[in-house]
């Protein structure tokens, strides 16, 4: 019968290469969709920012209105994204370092994976001089 060795630690950490791996996989998930959740967030921000000064520089040609640019916005919106994205577009005129622009807002939900990330409203703003 083999004696018990007080130094020998292979029996007292058996197992915890399991528990290791547990731990740090679990911590490695949170931190992967997290970044997959700001990946998201940043493509559909990014999206939305684009289509918005795209839409204020077609409003603002010559034989366009400012409701074209509404609907430019909205057709770039739904071309790129889902269709909620684009439902809350305004446009208006706003004054940028002394230059009348045209204004296009967008307001879309933040999208989010889960129940994980933050929850709210994101708005996006377009620019365009208006022609004097």
């Amino acid at each position: 019968m083999p004696r018990h060795d007080p130094g020998d630690s292979s029996d007292t950490e058996h197992g915890a290469a399991v528990v290791d791996f547990a731990l740090v996989g679990g911590l490695l998930t949170v931190v992967f969709i997290a970044i997959i959740q700001l990946t998201l967030v940043l493509h559909v921000r990014n999206t939305l920012i684009d289509a918005a000064a795209s839409g204020a520089r077609y409003g603002t040609l010559a034989d366009r209105d400012p409701q074209d640019a509404v609907g430019r916005t909205e057709q770039l919106i739904r071309g790129s994204l889902a269709d909620a994205y684009g439902s809350d577009i305004s446009v208006g005129e706003s004054t940028v370092s002394g230059v009348r622009t045209l204004e296009v807002v967008v307001r879309a939900p933040l999208p989010v994976i889960g129940l994980i990330g933050p929850a709210g409203v994101l708005e996006v703003r377009g620019h365009a001089a208006l022609p004097s």
